[in-house]
């Protein structure tokens, strides 16, 4: 079983992380394909975040899951607050019985640098040089990655679509170590708001989420 990371915050908010190792028939012996995927990579990674909703939560109603005009799957009766993320052969979820939530997982890749003018205003670009980060020769590629997992969960846990992620998500400071950390961030979309975000570096992945 291979439960790749778990943290279970409170007695009612968990995450997880599952890599990817098992064919379709292994999920599909405790959860169903609810929407047609075609391609079989996605179709794992689809399964395998609902198999985590119900490997942290075994009453999850995984079958009354909907998916709203943003693309953000929810619960009608919100009886929990979840949110999923895929990447590569892993998959991430984070569930609360009483607080919004955003999850994201990323490959740390050097095509980031290609794009990250599109959601980095300068001034965060220059927290590079300021915080260090694990394996020295990537640590740029680690921090523009991790940066864009954090607003991505951010862009999750707000759910409502219409975000950008250059000016309505901004990253204001950066603590911890060479592993884990947190992040001020300031969210501007219709009113101001603080969050932190919390992050997780392995090896080649980040992994940010934000907890309302």
């Amino acid at each position: 079983m291979p439960l790749f990371y778990q943290h279970n915050i409170n007695d009612t908010t968990k995450l997880a992380v599952w890599h990817i190792t098992e064919p379709e028939d292994f999920f599909l012996e405790k959860v169903s394909l609810k929407r047609d995927i075609i391609h079989w990579h996605k179709r794992l990674q689809h399964l395998a975040g609902r198999y985590l909703l119900q490997e942290l939560f075994p009453d999850f109603p995984y079958h009354l899951i909907e998916i709203a005009d943003t693309r953000k799957p929810f619960l009608p009766n919100e009886e929990y607050h979840f949110s999923i993320s895929h990447c590569g052969d892993y998959a991430a979820v984070i569930v609360s019985k009483d607080k919004r939530v955003g999850i994201d997982v990323e490959l740390v890749t050097p095509k980031i640098d290609l794009v990250k003018n599109r959601f980095l205003k300068d001034e965060e670009l220059e927290l590079v040089a300021n915080y260090q980060l694990p394996e020295a020769n990537n640590k740029y590629f680690y921090f523009v990655t991790l940066l864009w997992s954090c607003k991505e969960a951010v862009f999750k846990w707000n759910g409502e679509g219409g975000i950008s992620f250059k000016n309505h998500i901004n990253i204001k400071r950066i603590s911890g170590n060479d592993s884990q950390g947190l992040i001020n961030c300031k969210f501007l979309k219709d009113q101001d708001r603080d969050l932190i975000i919390n992050f997780q570096l392995f090896q080649n992945t980040c992994l940010a989420w934000v907890v309302e």
